[in-house]
This record gives structure tokens, C-alpha cells and sequence, in this order.
């Protein structure tokens, strides 16, 4: 992850530690457990995934109980098979149980990102498409779930509104003639630089008069069935032009691969954070001899 990813996890694990513990710390763990118990723990994969987290979950670790040794057997982005063990904690049984559930919501949530991206990934196999996520994401979370659409082998899209420009129907108030495009563009280089400029084609007639506006770095094509997305990747290639496309709207696993092979460059999947199931992680305790 990158430091504002681990920024972003550092502000997130404050928030989730003070919903669960709220000053008072785990009532149940302090009054059922003696505070010299001591404890291995091991995150164990409960299932075949693809990884993600390994270091937030640290982190959650450490926050609560600097004291405890922790070590990370696996890496964002493995594949790991039922069984095998993601990290091991040592220390505080009392800790250790104050910051299990934490941990694992972090770590099953970002690997069930990865683990649906890793799916769509391999439904490309063989294409020179990419697969990008989108802003549809938990709020709060957007960083650390397009961290885990990497682990996955998935590709980042733009973070923001305020990273790259997205010109939709909506922007368009003069009912988006070239005209009016050309003078937004001008108007974005002149106050923004070399920022990304997309715009969005619901229509053939659309991706034909776009692909002769300088400026525009990709077209997205938004709920085109795969003929029509052959005829959008032939207009492109016709005229000659560097423009990337994207495919966007509808898409499911099982479309990927058709509308992969009609040769568009990119293809967007909300899925990828709004719609994934956190995946089965758990942790297994040791006693340990108390020191």
C-alpha cells in the first residue's frame, strides 16, 4: 500500500477501534481473562482468496497492544489456499481478543475485494483489456478498497472528482455538441494541466464526432452491447486515432470475456467494491505459558 493508503488505514483503525472499545476497552475479555494470560494467535484462510490487508490488520494489532509480536507470513496479493496462515500474533490473550474482530473485519473485507478482482482478472485471460474499478465504493473506505483492487490485478481509475475529468451527459448542458466540448477541454487545460480527460458515448454517432476533438484521452462507452462496441473500436481504429476506450454499464462476470474481445481497451466494473462478499478469515488461539 501506498503511505496514503496506510494513511487512510491509520485514520480508519482509529474509528473502528473506538466503536468497538469506546474508552472502556473489551469488559469481557478484562474480567473473564487473568491479565498475564498469554496467547499464539494465527489468521487462518478459511477458504481459496486472493490476500489483502495483511498489513492494516498489523497495524490494528500494534495499536492496541504495542507489546505484541506480530509476524505477516503472507503478502497483499497472494493466493492463499484454506489453511494457510496469514499472520501470527504472540502476546496479551486480553489484547489479542480486543483487537481479533477489528482485524478481521479490515482483512476479510479488503481480500474480498481482491478475491472478486482476482475472478474478473482471470476472466480476461488472454485479452489485451484491463480491468478498472470505479468510484463506487464504501465511503471512508476508497483508498483501501482500490488498494485491494490492485492486490487483485486489477487497475485503478481515477481516485476522484478531483484527480481527472469525466465528462458525462449531465456536463453537457448545451446538449454536448463538439463546440461546446472543445471550449470545456480548453477550459480544463488552461486551469488544470495534463489531467486525464474522458468522456462519455452512449451512441455511435457520439464516439465518431468525439474521436475528432483533440484533448480527449479515452471515450467510455456506457451500456453498448458487444456489436456495438466492434463498431466503436472500428471508428477508433478507422480514423487512425489514440484515444483509449472503455467499456462500462451492465458488465458481469460471465460478459467480460465477449466484450474483452471486441477490442476495447479498458473495461469498468462497479462489482468490484459495491458488490463484494467479505471472504472467510479467522483467528485460532493458543495458550501459552504465562510469563
Amino acid at each position: 500500500m501506498t503511505a496514503p493508503e496506510l494513511a487512510a488505514a491509520d485514520a480508519l483503525i482509529s474509528l473502528a477501534l473506538a466503536e468497538d472499545l469506546d474508552g472502556r476497552g473489551d469488559i469481557t475479555s478484562q474480567h473473564f481473562i487473568p491479565a498475564n494470560h498469554r496467547s499464539l494467535g494465527r489468521i487462518m484462510a478459511r477458504q481459496s482468496l486472493a490476500l489483502c490487508g495483511v498489513e492494516v490488520s498489523r497495524r490494528v494489532f500494534a495499536t492496541v497492544d504495542p507489546g505484541l509480536e506480530i509476524h505477516c507470513l503472507a503478502k497483499d496479493g497472494d493466493a492463499l489456499e484454506r489453511g494457510q496462515t496469514v499472520l501470527t500474533v504472540v502476546g496479551s490473550t486480553q489484547s489479542i481478543l480486543s483487537a481479533e474482530r477489528t482485524a478481521l473485519n479490515f482483512l476479510q473485507r479488503l481480500s474480498g475485494v481482491a478475491t472478486l478482482t482476482r475472478r474478473h482478472v482471470s476472466a480476461l485471460a488472454g485479452s489485451k483489456t484491463k480491468l478498472l474499478d470505479t468510484r463506487k465504493t464504501t465511503p471512508g473506505w476508497r483508498l483501501l478498497e482500490k488498494a485491494a483492487v490492485r492486490a487483485g490485478g486489477g487497475v485503478n481509475h481515477r481516485i476522484g472528482l478531483h484527480d481527472a475529468v469525466m465528462v458525462k451527459d449531465n456536463h453537457l448542458v448545451a446538449g454536448g455538441t463538439v463546440d461546446e466540448l472543445r471550449a470545456g477541454i480548453d477550459r480544463v487545460r488552461g486551469a488544470c494541466g495534463p489531467v486525464k480527460i474522458e468522456v462519455e458515448a452512449d451512441r455511435l454517432d457520439q464516439v465518431r464526432a468525439f474521436l475528432t476533438v483533440p484533448g480527449i484521452d479515452v471515450i467510455l462507452l456506457d451500456n453498448m452491447g458487444a456489436g456495438m462496441l466492434r463498431e466503436a473500436v472500428a471508428l477508433r481504429n478507422a480514423a487512425g486515432s489514440a484515444i483509449l476506450l472503455e467499456a462500462s454499464g451492465g458488465v458481469t462476470l460471465e460478459t467480460l470475456s465477449d466484450l474483452a474481445a471486441t477490442g476495447v481497451d479498458f473495461i469498468s466494473v462497479g462489482a468490484l467494491t459495491h458488490s463484494a462478499t467479505a471472504v472467510d478469515l479467522a483467528l485460532d488461539l493458543e495458550t501459552l505459558p504465562a510469563s
